[in-house]
């Protein structure tokens, strides 16, 4: 039960950092996204965006801490699931993608590859209006395609 609570959250994070993204990032609190598109050519190690690491970890440490107060391992497991996503966001928006910290530059695997070329079409837009590729992990199949086929 509690590693099906886990993966099945991890995999339901893909599509609530996609709506986080696309409806929030990009609507309410574009304030904090702004800088994640205009300065992106810039040298910086924080950004206003890095908030937004706050803002999740927040429902994963409230789970993780709740679960193991109360003995609630479920809670716990979706805690975690949160937290690996998290993780997971990191490594490859962060470093593969942005190269915030330049450990990982090169792949010749046909799936990061389309992800990251579906991020760099995501900030062709400098604007809250009219992006595309919210997501992370799950890309439209467009990009693997064109990737796969090098």
């Amino acid at each position: 039960m509690n590693i099906i609570a886990f993966v099945s959250t991890f995999f339901f994070m893909e599509f609530v950092a996609w709506f986080a993204h696309k409806y929030i990032m990009h609507g309410l609190f574009w304030n904090l996204h702004e800088d994640h598109h205009t300065r992106e050519n810039e040298v910086h190690i924080f950004e206003r965006n890095d908030s937004f690491f706050l803002i999740f970890a927040t429902p994963s440490m409230l789970c993780i801490v709740l679960g193991s107060h109360f003995s609630i391992f479920y809670l716990m497991a979706i805690g975690f699931g949160i937290a690996a996503y998290g993780l997971c966001y990191f490594l490859v928006h962060d470093i593969f993608i942005h190269q915030r910290i330049k450990i990982f530059t090169r792949s010749n695997n046909g799936y990061l590859r389309a992800i990251r070329k579906a991020h760099k079409i995501h900030h062709k837009n400098r604007t809250k209006e009219e992006g595309e590729c919210f997501g992370m992990l799950l890309v439209p199949l467009k990009y693997f395609k064109s990737e796969w086929s090098k």
